[in-house]
């Protein structure tokens, strides 16, 4: 017989038998990799992958899950430019002065030099904002509405009763020529829906101006423009004065205003109605010109600031800026442009 090589401790690890796995890890060595279902590699697989060791110092590894958020993109405010707030606001006084004086010149069958001025400030009207707004087929729009400007102010000074049926029915006319003539054009055609609001604000702005021949030929009507005319001036002149001076607090990064000149003008507005109204003959008093030309002052600040916010929206989409001076000249414009229906409201609300 041959001596037996395996102590008896071996046998007692042994009691079945010898293991037909691998030998266990003896004390200094590591354990061996698991070969059971749980450590296959079609399991790791589903798992992920198998994992890297961190080494020390280095940051633990994100889960796919986690998605980084994006960071806000801080916007930098546009500058203030005060030597151009300043023009701004020289503009609108003058345009608010040629508009009241030309009122005054209006009287019984001698509305013609007040049509000549109104028809001017439409077509500085239909320049700035059709270069502003570029609407497809941009000639056909100006021409169009300047054809329906001077539609609106004969209108305006031949019919034989002073209304606003004979301009609505020109508008809607003016509207749809600008419209049919932009589906013409094949390149126009695709952008046509697009350019629906800003065709329609040209020839209703166009319109509106019309309403104050139709207003100088109502009893205390050529009183309402110089209260409504003087106090939407006076705002808009001293909203960009203000601008230029302390333009605070910015309602928006984008929009170069600030929240004191647009309540600064609507108040000094207000104030100089009144102040008109204590000297004009009745029905007007200091209450009645105060509210008119609060509405006045009221719409034709908010007008001009909506059009900034409308220009800002413009930069910002990559829209390319065209004709310097016709873009600043549109808030004037477009705050006279509204003035004017408000100003007829309440004189027939009020007067």
């Amino acid at each position: 017989m041959f001596p037996s090589t395996s102590s008896d401790a071996d046998r007692e690890s042994w009691p079945d038998g010898p293991r037909s796995g691998p030998a266990a890890p003896t004390r200094g060595q590591p354990p061996a990799p698991r070969t059971g279902p749980a450590g296959t590699d079609g399991e790791r697989r589903e798992r992920g992958g198998p994992r890297r060791a961190r080494r020390a110092g280095e940051p633990a590894r994100r889960s796919e899950d986690e998605v980084d958020e994006p960071e806000e993109e801080v916007v930098p405010p546009v500058e203030v430019r005060r030597p151009l707030a300043l023009t701004i606001a020289g503009f609108a006084a003058l345009l608010g002065l040629g508009l009241v004086l030309g009122a005054q010149t209006s009287g019984p069958g001698n509305r013609l030099p007040f049509a000549f001025v109104v028809f001017g400030v439409q077509l500085l009207f239909i320049l700035a904002w059709t270069m502003a707004m570029r609407p497809p087929a941009v000639l056909l729009v100006a021409g169009v509405s300047a054809v329906v400007a001077a539609g609106v102010d004969v209108a305006a000074v031949q019919t034989d009763v002073a209304g606003l049926a004979p301009l609505g029915y020109l508008a809607v006319g003016g509207f749809l020529a600008a419209v049919l003539g932009q589906l013409v054009r094949r390149v126009d055609r695709a952008r046509v829906t697009d350019s629906l609001g800003a065709t329609l604000l040209i020839v209703v702005g166009v319109v509106a101006f019309g309403t104050l021949i139709v207003l100088s030929r109502i009893p205390a009507g050529t009183q309402a423009i110089m209260v409504c005319l003087t106090a939407s001036g006076v705002a808009l002149t001293v909203a960009r004065l203000t601008d230029a001076v302390l333009p605070w607090p910015r309602l928006a990064p984008q929009v170069p205003r600030g929240a004191a000149g647009v309540v600064a003008g609507a108040m000094v507005g207000t104030l100089v109605s009144a102040v008109l109204g204590s000297y004009l003959v009745a029905p007007f008093t200091p209450t009645r010109a105060a509210v008119l030309g609060l509405v006045a002052a009221v719409t034709a600040v908010l007008s001009d600031l909506a059009v900034g916010y409308a220009e800002a929206g413009r930069m910002m989409a990559g829209e390319l800026p065209t004709m310097w001076v016709a873009r600043h000249m549109q808030g004037p414009l477009g705050g006279f442009a509204l003035a004017a229906p408000a100003a007829y409201a309440m004189c027939m609300l009020f007067l």
